[in-house]
């Protein structure tokens, strides 16, 4: 008898326990069963687009948030100064800041940028009316800090100008802009121009290394 009972095996012995053991069945880890990886990812996709998408939008709505607000400081900066240079500074003598280099000497100019242009004063503004709405447009796709800033820069210069064209004289869309930065031997312009020059050189700078608005870098 027990000679037979070595032969066959009873559930007690352990050559019965090492086959229970390694008979698979329901004590399996969750990771060793067919399935397991349909499991832990949920139906209709990996999920990676799901979390990346919610990543993104708020980074582009952060973007957006620092080009308005580069647009309101440059466009509060110019308005502020100009307000001071109408109420102290026109029609009286210019101030020499730096010797005979550089004064602050109010005029009213009905041109473009540092005087170009005082011919075409309603042509220069509709210009600026469309940058204004250009970047608008721009700014949905958004997605680059140092384009935010660029693109900042000029919306609040154009702001800055297109402020001067529509309310000041001689009437609507045709208004003198105030200028006030006289360096020896260049045109007078405002802060609002420097604005839009600082703004242009940087989207050049940005091109020119394949930075585009959407944060994609390119390489011809």
């Amino acid at each position: 008898m027990a000679e037979a009972e070595r032969i066959i095996g009873t559930p007690g012995t352990p050559d019965a326990a090492r086959a229970e053991q390694e008979r698979p069945g329901d004590d399996a880890a969750p990771q060793d069963r067919p399935g397991a990886e349909a499991e832990r990812t949920p139906a209709g996709g990996s999920g990676t687009d799901e979390g990346d998408a919610p990543a993104e939008r708020p980074r582009g709505r952060r973007r957006i948030a620092v080009l308005f607000a580069v647009a309101g400081f440059a466009y509060a900066l110019d308005l502020i100064s100009k307000m001071i240079v109408v109420a102290e500074l026109e029609h009286h003598e210019p101030i020499e800041v730096i010797g005979d280099w550089l004064r602050f000497e109010a005029i009213r100019n009905a041109g473009a940028a540092f005087g170009f242009g005082e011919a075409f004063t309603v042509i220069f503004t509709v210009i600026a009316a469309v940058v204004i709405v250009v970047i608008a447009r721009l700014a949905r796709k958004l997605y680059s800090l140092p384009w935010a800033i660029a693109l900042g820069l000029l919306l609040g210069g154009a702001l800055g100008n297109l402020t001067d064209r529509i309310f000041r004289s001689p009437g609507v869309f045709k208004g003198a802009v105030v200028d006030f930065i006289a360096p020896k031997h260049f045109a007078v312009f405002n802060l609002a121009d420097s604005a839009i020059v600082c703004g242009g050189i940087l989207i050049v700078l940005l091109s020119f290394k394949g930075l585009d608005p959407d944060g994609t870098v390119h390489k011809d």
